[in-house]
């Protein structure tokens, strides 16, 4: 165990948790929990998107993928948040805004019906659930060798810290620590990046390259099938998340949720970049040797000092926990108001509460993550079996609507039954409950998506026909 950083990792959390309860008297109702009273300005839907987005994935597997494969590494995650975020601002932001329903399943009922709604609100749970747990997989490993507790452990302190701060002021503190948390890791980036560009250059980094036999390291388009398949699977995903939609809604309008957009593409652009900067240039000073830890683990570990050491250790674990109460909180949110809201509908007065139901759901989404943690644990598998979900079984019918104003149940409910299904498969396959041989992520992903485009057409041609037919 590492003494110094458990001692920075203990003030990180103490911060985090005065920020909860500072926003625990706030909560009187579902819209101050969930959408933070649609108050948010510009800048803090920017800070709160760059943090929730910026996750594990950002940091720890785009670093190792660029210190082992070169600058192709961008595609990882920078090309799918820069493109998602820009067909956001520019095309979505204002029809989301403008939305009479507070939740994507809202938005589904009103063009597929109820029974297509409730569909998608379990999809949507799903999902959330799987993403949480990708946090909890990258949190879980990055801590376990610097505190010397078991796996399993790891995974439940930062899980019980998490819900502490998000059972206490809901979104609110969701947005609050996003902010503390992107300040964190710029500062945690630039001062390793500028460490790494003292250390290393070019030329070194090109001889560290030649010496393991990768010659491609300098090629953008290295890999390219691979890297444009994992690109699409997140920008499908991503596009029709609840997560941006989320911090859309809560926008003050339509202006300052797309000035956010905007501005967090810019800082995807520098971001992503000294991510990838950071794993290419971290070449030459482990002289390209396979590393037993993720390689931002082994810079806190060996190169940086106690000060530099201890800001990256405790950015790293900001990054992930950003990503993860994100996904906690959206997921409580579809559960409370999508499922219990809307299939059980509880009184109005009585033991209904919906801050306290809000508040449980929470926790349920935070264990239900914490055992599929347990068995997956690769954190680009789980991210991306949880991508899968949302491209393969709503980006189809979600898309549609904004394009469809008639009401087509048929076409909604058939595309995201095959695509969903299909993407169901994909997730037990991962996890070997079901013997399957089914082309493993991101390969799976054409498939899935030309299986709801069939649903949707069939769907789609069936309602035509039957409307002719209630007219006679």
């Amino acid at each position: 165990m590492r003494p110094e950083l458990l001692l920075f990792l203990a003030g990180y959390f103490v911060a985090l948790l005065v920020v909860g309860l500072k926003f625990s008297r706030r909560m009187t109702n579902l819209e101050d929990f969930f959408l933070a009273s649609r108050s948010l300005s510009a800048s803090l839907v920017f800070l709160s998107l760059t943090a929730s987005w910026f996750g594990a994935t950002s940091i720890l597997v785009t670093t190792d993928e660029a210190f082992r494969f070169g600058v192709s590494a961008f595609w990882l995650v920078g090309v799918p948040a820069l493109a998602t975020v820009l067909l956001l601002a520019f095309f979505l932001a204002g029809p989301i805004r403008r939305l009479d329903v507070q939740t994507l399943p809202g938005l589904v009922e009103a063009r597929y019906g109820k029974a297509v709604r409730h569909a998608a609100s379990v999809l949507i749970l799903w999902y959330m659930i799987v993403l949480a747990s990708s946090q909890m997989v990258a949190l879980g490993q990055f801590l376990k060798p610097f505190l010397g507790v078991p796996y399993v452990w790891s995974l439940g302190l930062g899980t019980a810290v998490v819900l502490v701060y998000l059972l206490s002021g809901g979104f609110f503190s969701v947005v609050a620590t996003d902010v503390l948390q992107c300040f964190l890791l710029t500062a945690g980036m630039a001062g390793l990046g500028v460490y790494l560009a003292l250390s290393s250059s070019v030329q070194t980094v090109s001889v560290a390259a030649r010496q393991v036999g990768n010659t491609g390291y300098f090629n953008f388009f290295q890999d390219g099938q691979r890297n444009a398949l994992i690109a699409l699977s997140f920008i499908l995903a991503w596009t029709i998340s609840p997560i941006a939609w989320q911090r859309i809604q809560a926008a003050r309008s339509v202006k300052k949720a797309r000035q956010g957009l905007l501005t967090a593409a810019g800082a995807f652009i520098v971001l992503y970049g000294l991510v990838v900067f950071i794993g290419v240039f971290s070449l030459p000073l482990f002289s390209g040797r396979s590393l037993p830890h993720p390689l931002i683990s082994e810079i806190v570990a060996s190169k940086a000092g106690i000060l530099g050491g201890g800001v990256l250790f405790v950015a790293v674990v900001a990054a992930i926990l950003s990503t993860m109460d994100t996904a906690i909180n959206t997921g409580a949110l579809t559960l409370t108001r999508d499922i219990v809201g809307e299939v059980f509908r509880p009184p109005k007065t009585g033991p209904w509460r919906p801050v306290r139901t809000g508040r449980l759901a929470t926790v349920i989404v935070a264990l239900l993550a914490f055992g599929i943690a347990t068995r997956l644990q690769s954190i680009l598998q789980t991210l991306g079996l949880a991508s899968e979900i949302m491209a393969e079984g709503l980006f189809v019918p979600g898309m549609a609507m904004f394009i469809f104003k008639k009401k087509r149940p048929l076409a909604g409910g058939l595309s995201l039954a095959l695509g969903g299904g299909f993407a169901l498969l994909s997730f037990l396959s991962a996890l070997k409950i079901l013997p399957l041989s089914l082309p493993a992520w991101p390969f799976s992903v054409p498939y899935g998506v030309a299986l709801s485009l069939f649903g949707f057409a069939a769907g789609y041609i069936i309602d035509l026909r039957k409307k002719p037919e209630r007219q006679r």
